[in-house]
């Protein structure tokens, strides 16, 4: 009897469970929001630390987590909207920090491929589409979420902009690392797709003449070569934004204490000039070419034209360095 005993199965619905692996779905769906949450978390973590050493704290952790995720939709291209301001209607902030958008994008990047190894590891013949699709739509719900948190505030998303660019965003990093991790397989129709006439008809008559001449060699090439002329141009456009903030560096110096007399205001102003610093080269590197940039509707700041109908700007210490 205790033979019997011993040798039979636990017939517990824990031990049956325990056993069974998470399908490689939902393995993915949640890859995608643990890697939205990770880049929401360490907003946050950044934003209560300077929330807990301001002296002066506005509102509790909750407004503190509410301007992280108003930075972290900023970092994938959504607006926000302020309403609290010294004219007393609304302003627009769509400017996108580019520092501010590597973690989201290198978070999301290196999710799909893990998620890609881990789909040939269990070799269940499901693609790179499937991959990126489940990874995308995990992390779009976390971005749906806190789109919904920040609809309302003093500081808030602006939906609409967050509905169009945010899955532009997410399906942009995934299909770069879908294809890049899958191999960089061909870029064919779905079979479905092929059944449509008229789309294959466009298929035969432009997209293939175009891809016997856009041989892989050649497309190489061109990116390379495009790719390098455009660090020289960004990095140009940063030696000379960094030596224009030198120059005017007492100006710079004496924006801090205009906009805050604490120490963590002083740390987050400066760490808020560091996400924009690639801004800072891409605008050198257009006023070194000629067309230069704009700075609001109707202002210009050229090497030609001067500039002219500047709006009325804040004590920033990169806006110190503009022409006058």
């Amino acid at each position: 009897m205790s033979q019997v005993t011993q040798r039979s199965p636990s017939l517990s619905p824990y031990a049956r469970t325990a056993r069974r692996p998470l399908p490689a779905s939902g393995a993915w769906l949640f890859g995608g929001a643990v890697a939205a949450c990770l880049g929401l978390g360490l907003l946050a973590v950044v934003v209560l630390l300077l929330w807990i050493t301001s002296p002066y704290p506005d509102s509790g952790p909750g407004g503190a987590l509410h301007v992280a995720a108003d930075l972290w939709l900023l970092a994938h291209g959504a607006r926000l909207v302020r309403a609290e301001t010294l004219s007393g209607q609304s302003a627009p902030m769509a400017l996108t920090p580019m520092l501010l958008a590597v973690p989201p994008a290198w978070l999301l990047y290196r999710t799909t491929l893990l998620a890609l190894v881990e789909g040939e590891e269990r070799g269940d013949g499901r693609g790179p589409r499937s991959v990126v699709g489940w990874v995308a739509g995990g992390y779009l719900l976390v971005a749906g979420a806190a789109v919904c948190y920040t609809a309302t505030g003093p500081l808030r998303v602006d939906v609409l902009s967050a509905v169009l660019r945010l899955p532009l965003f997410v399906l942009g990093v995934t299909a770069v690392a879908g294809w890049l991790g899958g191999g960089r397989p061909a870029l064919e129709l779905p079979a479905r797709l092929n059944r449509l006439r008229w789309l294959n008809w466009l298929h035969r008559v432009f997209a293939r003449p175009l891809l016997r001449i856009l041989t892989r060699r050649r497309v190489l090439t061109a990116v390379r070569g495009a790719g390098a002329a455009v660090a020289v141009l960004v990095g140009g456009g940063a030696l000379l934004a960094g030596g224009v903030t030198v120059w005017h560096a007492g100006a710079a110096q004496r924006a801090f204490p205009q906009l805050t007399d604490s120490w963590s205001g002083y740390v987050a102003v400066l760490l808020a000039a560091v996400a924009l610093v690639p801004n800072a080269a891409v605008w050198g590197a257009a006023y070194a070419l000629g067309p230069g940039f704009t700075l609001g509707a109707g202002s210009a700041v050229d090497p030609l034209g001067g500039a002219v109908g500047y709006p009325q700007l804040p004590h920033f210490p990169l806006l110190a360095a503009l022409p006058g």
